[in-house]
């Protein structure tokens, strides 16, 4: 029987660097703290729900499935709120997100970024983006990526891609709309 968690439920980690083999406080790492920056992620990972010890990929993996099906029951909106000036995707997307509270899946996130990135040389570069692209339909744009990617992404894919990413969180918004 396969469990749903819930994506915001925090899943206990243990790190420390590779030289130690103890599973006591390392380096500010308590366990019981999510992966960051300071933390080995290499390490193995308790799991609370089967008490087996987890591989850092498998609950990679674990935290993508949770992700994707967390991502698969916040509603795409129907109604727009109003024409949003935007300069760039990526500040786009940022309106979008305070506008509708809602998140935008990493993958949305990550191709906004890219067609930013696009941007670096063009002619027009330094034009605002809306001048180049309506407002309604960058929007519509964004919105119709967002459903693919909500409701079509693979977690493994997405596991795939965090594992080559260490900095993969920074592309996770942390707005938890009320389902």
């Amino acid at each position: 029987m396969k469990r749903s968690l819930p994506w915001n439920e925090q899943i206990d980690v243990i790190s420390s660097d590779d030289s130690s083999s103890s599973d006591s406080e390392m380096d500010g790492c308590d366990g019981k703290q999510p992966v960051d920056d300071e933390c080995d992620s290499k390490q193995p990972i308790d799991d609370e729900y089967t008490g087996k010890e987890l591989s850092y990929e498998d609950a990679l993996i674990k935290s993508a499935e949770m992700y994707q099906e967390y991502m698969k029951h916040i509603p795409i909106p129907t109604h727009r709120g109003s024409v949003i000036p935007f300069t760039s995707w990526m500040g786009l997307g940022k309106s979008i997100k305070q506008l509708y509270n809602q998140p935008l899946h990493y993958l949305t996130n990550i191709l906004l970024k890219q067609w930013d990135q696009l941007r670096i040389g063009s002619e027009d570069e330094c034009k605002p983006l809306d001048t180049l692209v309506h407002p309604c339909k960058a929007e519509a744009t964004i919105w119709l990526i967002e459903e693919v990617h909500r409701h079509t992404s693979s977690h493994l894919h997405l596991a795939k891609l965090w594992l080559s990413d260490p900095l993969h969180h920074t592309f996770i918004d942390s707005i938890f709309p009320k389902l």
